[in-house]
């Protein structure tokens, strides 16, 4: 039924449950994982000039952390024994980028974690998995964090 699954994981706890969700689902149909992780390369355009260090190791460490995250839910899958690949996307826009990469990796599903905001810090933060939901052309699973 599902071929390919994509994951995006930003190494939270919610985002690992998604693996395992992934895990489980992968193992019953016999599925590829795609697992990826979101740098924005150009996140500090605009801001404050007082940011304690530059844009480009901003993005270093973005990318270092986001390469930890996938690396992390690839070994995660991989003990499950499923069969997993990584990658570290860059987009602008977050939602975006999972909805380009399911393309790309021509998933068939995307299981994707949700913080669980709600109130004022949803309207200030906004929800990616909200995004993707309202943009998706495939099937979104959604694993609430706890």
């Amino acid at each position: 039924m599902f071929e390919t699954i994509l994951v995006p994981v930003d190494g939270s706890p919610t985002s690992l449950r998604a693996i395992d969700q992934a895990a489980a689902l992968a193992k019953a149909f016999d599925s590829t994982v795609s697992v990826i992780s979101i740098v924005d390369p150009y996140p500090l355009m605009g801001m404050n000039s007082e940011i304690p260090y530059d844009q480009e190791s901003f993005h270093q460490a973005a990318k270092a952390e986001a390469e930890q995250a996938t690396r992390v839910a690839c070994e995660q899958l991989k003990a499950a024994g499923v069969d997993a690949k990584g990658e570290v996307v860059e987009s602008h826009t977050v939602w975006r980028g999972v909805l380009e990469a399911a393309g790309k990796a021509h998933a068939d599903l995307v299981i994707m974690g949700s913080h669980g905001r709600h109130g004022l810090e949803k309207l200030v933060l906004g929800s990616v998995t909200q995004r993707v939901l309202q943009h998706a052309s495939l099937p979104v699973m959604v694993v609430r964090g706890e």
